[in-house]
């Protein structure tokens, strides 16, 4: 699952594949494509970073064990990582953003955070141009 919007808002300065705590029947919903990025963003609480706003849809057979749709994910990233992601959030404009959500080849669930720093509307407007000129050139090639 693709946060398409997140290319879109921001440019992406650098990445990172951070694991991340989840429930059982979060899982499931994951499996299911019941994912929503909207609003979705981390921050750092006591060293530690957290997944903020990411909506996980309730398993729909889940019982009274069924997990709550949004809440706070903890991400599992190396000490390394944690602090130099901390001090590139001091500068001004820095923000992390989760890319996309998909499963390893070990069947664990991975998020890709990215580094980056919000665009201008100017910025947007060329990235739209670009895109028409792309779809038009593959148009114009097919026939």
């Amino acid at each position: 699952m693709n946060n398409r919007q997140a290319y879109f808002h921001y440019q992406i300065e650098d990445k990172y594949v951070a694991g991340i705590v989840l429930l059982g029947t979060e899982i499931k919903s994951i499996r299911e494509s019941k994912v929503s990025f909207n609003d979705a963003f981390c921050l750092f609480d006591k060293n530690e970073l957290w997944l903020r706003g990411l909506y996980i849809a309730e398993y729909k057979l889940g019982t009274v064990n069924n997990h709550i749709a949004v809440h706070d994910r903890k991400l599992l990233l190396t000490q390394r990582e944690l602090k130099r992601l901390q001090t590139k959030m001091k500068e001004k404009g820095f923000t992390l953003i989760p890319l996309r959500l998909f499963f390893n080849e070990k069947n664990f669930v991975k998020v890709e955070i990215g580094l980056a720093r919000g665009k201008k509307t100017h910025d947007k407007r060329e990235s739209i141009k670009e895109k028409d000129i792309k779809r038009e050139l593959s148009r114009s090639v097919k026939y």
